[in-house]
């Protein structure tokens, strides 16, 4: 079990409301778990309550890169997660992140931030290695949502639904969540 208080703390000291919540994090726990010596990548460390939840999933040989635009997010969540060989920190925009690390293949990729998720959506799958886990949360309303997000957010359900390479289940829980497999199509 992951201890929130130093999160939470965390978040009130930097005004930062966009962490991923308890089941989201019980949820990417269980998924890094599903894939031994697996390459994960997490796309928006924020605080890194995401990356301490994958973390906990993980086995001993398996590898995690975490990409932050926000230096000061990336300090903290360095400083709340215990010094682990496992994991990459990164501090780039995730969309130059994205494009300088096209041809590399990931087992499981959270895109937790707009990059991967609301724009670049193709180069993020393009990632996913065959039967590779997609998951994407905050597709219900938010507080912190821009105006006009809705549809934004239709739009990205409505693609990845109707993907042929892909299978996907939206779960309407947390803030709500969508995972999706790459088939091994040719």
């Amino acid at each position: 079990m992951i201890d929130t208080a130093p999160f939470r703390q965390m978040a009130v000291q930097l005004g930062f409301d966009a962490s991923c919540d308890a089941v989201t994090g019980s949820l990417l726990r269980t998924l890094a778990a599903s894939k031994p010596r697996g390459r994960i990548l997490e796309l928006g460390t924020g605080l890194g309550f995401g990356t301490a939840h994958l973390l906990a999933g993980m086995d001993t040989e398996a590898t995690l890169e975490t990409v932050e635009l926000d230096v000061t997010l990336s300090a903290a969540a360095q400083s709340a997660v215990a010094q682990d060989a496992r994991v990459t920190f990164t501090v780039q925009d995730g969309t130059a992140w994205i494009h300088a690390h096209h041809g590399q293949k990931f087992d499981l990729i959270f895109a937790d931030t707009w990059p991967g998720k609301f724009w670049l959506l193709d180069e993020a799958l393009a990632l996913l290695g065959p039967g590779g886990i997609y998951v994407i949360d905050d597709l219900v309303p938010q507080p912190n949502w821009p105006d006009g997000h809705q549809e934004t957010v239709d739009a990205l359900r409505a693609n990845l639904n109707t993907r042929p390479d892909l299978h996907c289940a939206a779960l309407d829980c947390a803030t709500g969540l969508m995972i999706c497999v790459r088939k091994d199509v040719p």
